[in-house]
């Protein structure tokens, strides 16, 4: 029985990538159902891809997960399939697939993708989501070809591994940690748990003193963006588990001079100044 394959790169929708690679699948394995996560990841932004692949990992069908995120394309780098518990992983080997495998329990047969039945003819080098992994994907989708059939077994510990930062246990009232991601209407996650701050003896309603680029905000730890008035911040915890920081009907990345990797010190205010944010809605 086909399965589905989840679909995540940085393609755009602006030229035909998109639409050649679900073409590609469709013309081997028709059947199968294709979902496509995003394809809004920004140029390269192989970190950025790993995070979202492995935000939406635990939300999707078990199946095929193709991931591509490649400016190596063309280069040594390997194209590979991991077989997990929850069904295969596809894409270049530069760290985009390792957290969210590791995240579903790691995999017990990684692949190099080498055999050519299982590729497109090309004269170029560069468009391998439409030469190389979508169609192992769909092969694996539709049960035409076992991950064994595909090329060679790789020795895992040669896979490229991708790091996410964990943040520091919290010491002396506060947690160093990092900026995480910026999603599309500013909000700004850190790798930050709400534990964490439950072990500084912070709760929701607490203010929370957030220290980033050299500057100190006293900012409320909400519920969601309803606890503060319209152009308040807010930390709260996001849909995803993670402590992160919004501004009501506003973006947190517009108005806080914060970027992704970023160190940032979230602790209990204890006295200090506040310093307010508020923007007035057009």
């Amino acid at each position: 029985m086909a399965t589905p394959i989840s679909f995540l790169s940085d393609f755009g929708h602006d030229d035909e990538f998109v639409g050649v690679v679900h073409g590609v699948i469709a013309r081997i394995a028709p059947e199968v159902r294709v979902i496509d996560i995003t394809h809004g990841i920004s140029r390269g932004d192989v970190h950025g891809g790993a995070l979202a692949l492995t935000r939406a990992v635990q939300f999707m069908p078990d199946g095929v997960f193709l991931a591509v995120v490649d400016p190596g394309v063309g280069t040594e780098r390997k194209a590979i399939a991991a077989r997990t518990s929850v069904g295969y992983f596809v894409g270049p080997d530069n760290g985009l697939l390792a957290p969210a495998v590791a995240m579903v329990g790691g995999a017990d047969l990684i692949v190099s993708l080498e055999d050519p039945r299982f590729r497109l003819p090309s004269e170029g080098a560069t468009f391998h989501g439409r030469d190389i992994f979508g169609p192992a994907a769909a092969v694996l989708a539709s049960g035409q070809a076992d991950i064994t059939d595909l090329g060679p077994a790789m020795d895992p510990d040669a896979i490229s591994p991708l790091l996410i930062p964990l943040a520091e246990p919290p010491q002396n009232g506060q947690v160093k940690a990092s900026v995480l991601w910026i999603d599309t209407f500013g909000n700004i996650q850190f790798n930050i748990s709400p534990e964490d701050l439950g072990q500084m003896g912070l709760s929701v309603g607490d203010d929370v003193l957030l220290s980033a680029s050299m500057t100190e905000y006293r900012i409320t730890w909400g519920v969601s963006y309803g606890s503060v008035e319209e152009g308040e911040p807010v930390i709260h915890v996001d849909s995803h588990g993670q402590i992160a920081l919004a501004v009501r009907a506003g973006s947190a990345a517009e108005d806080f001079p914060i970027s992704v990797g970023d160190p940032v010190t979230l602790s209990r205010p204890d006295g200090g100044n506040r310093i307010d944010l508020k923007v007035v809605p057009d």
